[in-house]
């Protein structure tokens, strides 16, 4: 990002994290925005579980990082455009897929801002996260009738669950936390599982499928285990779609067992932002049309002062938690 300042330039806030687990909060000159850029001034950005690597400090890691940094899932109001901008106009407000969200300001290139419609004002958009979830649900193929396994109810978990119930699936959640399977529960889940015992796990499922398991399964976790789950639990020519991330090293699986199920194993991540956005602009029709409603989903919110509490909260999991969001004033 260029910062261009000078003597009469205006300031923004923005977080610094300076090494594993510290971070300084401080002034710097607003960033500007180049052609075919804008600048927003973010309301809020919400807190990602992909910033955990980062935040404990890896050997690869080079801090400090750029003010901002790590953050990506901002939304908040278009204060400045640069040339030959089109179709957005300042006052505008937007959910923005930019990468140095943890600050007051922010620059995004203009393809990669979705306008939120006056229905939304006032309501937090982290428009990454839900605009995910629309291609993780898009690429799942759920149909009605279906049985739908979904092994993890976090954030993303508990979305998905929401909508596989709308799209008229049965739904089975599994997760270790007896709040994320109350959410799974709040959300639609027929059928809650406790992610204890893995034997007991498939037997369960096998006794509620008739032998046959299920039709997808969503594994949402990011782990070894509940991959190797998740295939158990899917059926013979049935989909499995990998929606956890998976950094933390390599991964074995089952290739005898997804051979003979004949499995569509599906890698549900994007990387394309056209896509991303996309999906965002999906999330706002799915909220608009109750198919999704994230608001309960957010259950903690701290000022950008107090965002090493909401990173080591993501990572802790406390009981009551499932996604945090930094605010800005």
């Amino acid at each position: 990002m260029n910062f261009v300042g000078h003597a009469k330039a205006r300031t923004m806030k923005a977080a610094v994290v300076t090494g594993a687990g510290r971070i300084k909060i401080d002034n710097f000159p607003l960033p500007i925005p180049a052609k075919n850029q804008v600048r927003i001034k973010l309301e809020g950005c919400g807190v990602c579980a992909s910033n955990l690597g980062p935040w404990a400090g890896p050997e690869w890691m080079n801090f400090p990082t750029e003010p901002g940094g790590l953050g990506h899932e901002g939304w908040g109001v278009i204060d400045a455009i640069g040339d030959d901008v089109r179709g957005i106009e300042i006052g505008d407000r937007v959910a923005a897929l930019s990468f140095h969200a943890y600050a007051t300001h922010d620059i995004a290139d203009e393809q990669a801002v979705v306008p939120l419609p006056a229905t939304l004002a006032g309501l937090p958009f982290p428009g990454e996260p839900l605009g995910c979830a629309m291609n993780i649900f898009r690429r799942s193929n759920i149909e009605p009738g279906q049985t739908v396994a979904i092994v993890g109810i976090g954030f993303l978990g508990a979305l998905l669950t929401q909508l596989a119930v709308s799209a008229g699936a049965r739904v089975i959640a599994i997760s270790r936390r007896p709040f994320a399977l109350k959410a799974a529960q709040d959300a639609g889940a027929s059928t809650v599982i406790a992610m204890e015992d893995h034997w007991q796990i498939l037997d369960e499922v096998k006794s509620l499928t008739d032998g046959h398991f299920c039709d997808c399964v969503i594994e949402a976790v990011g782990k070894q285990w509940p991959l190797d789950l998740a295939a158990e639990l899917t059926k013979e020519r049935g989909r499995l779609i990998i929606a956890g991330y998976h950094q933390d090293g390599p991964r074995q699986v089952n290739m005898q067992l997804w051979n003979w199920r004949g499995l569509d194993v599906i890698n549900a991540h994007e990387r394309d932002p056209a896509i991303y956005a996309s999906g965002i602009r999906s999330a706002i029709g799915a909220v608009l049309d109750d198919r999704l409603n994230p608001s309960p989903l957010y259950t903690h919110s701290f000022p950008l002062e107090q965002l090493g509490t909401a990173l080591n909260m993501t990572r802790d999991r406390p009981d009551g938690f499932l996604k945090a969001l930094v605010h800005y004033p």
